[in-house]
């Protein structure tokens, strides 16, 4: 019998997963692309889109081809693989970065404008950042209660809170959309397809499937077809709200390309809210931000748990949560700028393999062996540690001179043909060097 899911609760799926996948990267991205690329910001967020919503659904959609959780797309290779990988995308998405920023970015965003002048800055953020993760603590306890929490509360507060500002920047502009300035002037696209992998949702989609697969079956749904159904359809639906989303804050960005150039995305987005709403629109912005970071906290807090708890049951799903939560907030106090300085060229590093990973997971039909996944991988691992070095600042010399010179190299895509160079010669029928074959 063909189960079937109501719209509304469709709907309440999809929101669910805008909201753990728009975090405060995806609202401070956007209008920085708007500046920076003027009268080209369409295509800039074209390539931004592409690249964060569409490999987001891409993400979804190879893990509920071939099962239910990450384990199942990595362990395309083999087990242990599928442990050091998963391992490797979690810590990245989860507490060594991404669920730290979240406590980090909100702090910035919705409480430094309302510190009053002569209260130390770092005790605030202690404090604050202290409420943020025992709030994703208490809200991650039943991860089946998301779908209810973020998708019906948080989740459209979030929007109405962007939509003012997007309506009120098209009743009264703060001024003329003007030209584009470095590479978006020459390569529009191309960078915002950069700066979408920046965005983390290309990894994060790998852990947030597992979530929305479960909500899928905690709403009665239990056959295979209709899981990998309604868990796609949840993933287009959240991706195309992030399009439009990210459509209406790259506009927002674009008039203030004619202002003198802002150092990030959220003093593009404080200028044009002061500008648009006055003191008020603080408020809103910070209402905005920190939902933001708290639904993206949320949805990588229990999938972290989640995760780590299958991998050593023994210990509980409530003490991991309470470990990465405390972890977080620790990090969290470091500062956003120590943050990315010290794990942006890890996870430039980590983009690579695990894009061509959820790629070549469509063509296992025709791939199947396991020699083809693990040397594609390393390919790109290999070209993904010199985008790494790149992104640090540092240089092996002439080796990183040749590598600079294959095709896309300049676009962050260097490793695209060595990855499929990889696929090809673990084709080979000589080529058998695993002894465990996928499961």
């Amino acid at each position: 019998m063909n189960q079937k899911l109501s719209f509304s609760k469709l709907l309440s799926l999809s929101l669910m997963l805008f909201a753990m996948f728009f975090g405060a990267g995806n609202m401070i991205f956007p209008p920085m692309l708007g500046q920076l690329s003027g009268v080209n910001f369409l295509q800039s967020v074209a390539g931004f889109v592409i690249t964060d919503a569409g490999l987001s659904i891409l993400g979804i959609a190879a893990v509920v081809m071939v099962g239910t959780k990450l384990d199942d797309l990595v362990g395309l290779i083999g087990p242990k693989f599928s442990i050091f990988m998963g391992i490797v995308i979690y810590l990245l998405i989860g507490p060594l970065f991404a669920l730290p920023r979240t406590g980090t970015v909100s702090f910035e965003l919705a409480v430094v404008p309302f510190i009053p002048d002569g209260i130390p800055k770092v005790a605030v953020s202690v404090i604050f950042t202290a409420i943020f993760f025992t709030v994703t603590y208490i809200l991650s306890l039943n991860p089946s209660k998301l779908v209810d929490i973020v998708g019906k509360i948080l989740t459209p507060i979030l929007l109405i809170s962007i939509a003012v500002i997007f309506i009120t920047s098209l009743t009264n502009p703060m001024g003329e959309i003007g030209p584009a300035t470095g590479e978006y002037a020459s390569i529009p696209f191309f960078k915002g397809m950069i700066e979408g992998y920046l965005a983390l949702d290309g990894l994060a989609a790998l852990a947030f499937a597992i979530v929305v697969i479960s909500a899928v079956k905690d709403f009665g749904i239990t056959e295979r077809k209709s899981i990998v159904r309604y868990t796609l359809l949840a993933g287009m639906f959240a991706g195309i709200a992030l399009a439009i989303t990210y459509l209406a804050l790259g506009y927002v960005g674009a008039q203030t390309s004619g202002n003198p150039i802002f150092e990030n995305g959220s003093e593009v987005l404080a200028a044009v809210v002061f500008h648009l709403l006055g003191k008020g629109g603080n408020i809103v912005l910070g209402i905005a931000v920190l939902l933001a970071c708290l639904t993206t906290s949320i949805g990588l807090s229990s999938s972290f748990s989640d995760y780590f708890n299958v991998i050593f049951p023994k210990y509980s799903y409530k003490k991991i949560l309470a470990v990465v939560c405390i972890f977080s907030f620790a990090i969290s106090n470091m500062g956003l700028t120590s943050m990315i300085k010290f794990t942006l060229p890890a996870l430039v590093m980590i983009y690579p393999p695990a894009i061509a990973l959820v790629l070549l997971s469509f063509f296992n039909k025709w791939i199947k062996k396991p020699e083809s996944y693990a040397l594609a991988l390393l390919f790109a691992f290999i070209i993904g540690i010199f985008d790494g070095l790149k992104a640090a600042h540092l240089s092996l010399g002439s080796l990183s001179d040749m590598i600079a010179q294959l095709p896309l190299f300049d676009l962050g895509l260097g490793w695209v043909l060595p990855a499929v160079i990889g696929c090809l010669i673990g084709k080979l029928p000589f080529v058998n060097f695993l002894s465990i074959k996928k499961h």
